[in-house]
């Protein structure tokens, strides 16, 4: 007899503990018997529609120094830009509710872990190719990326 059981209280049970722990699949093995209990994880992504433009007082011409370029502009050829090697869901942190691995301003050495691709349910490193500044952030954790999609700017 097997020491794995397949009621349905059983199964419930680990479906709990999905759901209290945040993990997306449990399986037990005894011998031949196998039960793998999964759950799919969705992640939301909301619109943030921007304000309307206010009508700004007559001010007296003041010089701006050149901005950043905006997330849009920033692409595959931009100098320092760090960009994704494969499909999956980036994470900013180790585990939730953990510090980020770096954040804006941060001095990163070569090699230095910035963000983990979570891709066929590995969690794989994507390291700082140079050393330098994290000057932007392109992403919040848990965002699904594509394969060449800039991630940070290290200069």
């Amino acid at each position: 007899m097997s020491g794995i059981s397949f009621t349905p209280e059983a199964i419930r049970a680990l479906a709990q503990i999905l759901r209290e722990t945040d993990l997306s699949e449990i399986e037990l093995a005894d011998g031949e018997s196998r039960l793998r209990v999964t759950r799919s994880v969705t992640v939301a992504q909301v619109a943030v529609a921007a304000p309307a433009p206010v009508a700004a007082a007559a001010a007296p011409a003041v010089a701006v120094p050149a901005a950043a370029p905006a997330a849009a502009e920033i692409t595959a050829s931009t100098p320092g830009a760090v960009t994704s090697p494969m499909v999956g869901v980036a994470y900013l942190s180790p585990e939730p509710g953990a510090a980020p691995f770096v954040q804006l301003g941060a001095r990163v050495a070569a090699g230095q872990t910035l963000l983990l691709i979570e891709a066929m349910k590995t969690f794989n490193q994507i390291k700082a190719p140079k050393a330098g500044t994290v000057t932007r952030i392109l992403l919040e954790s848990g965002t699904p990326v594509e394969y060449g999609e800039p991630l940070m700017v290290v200069e």
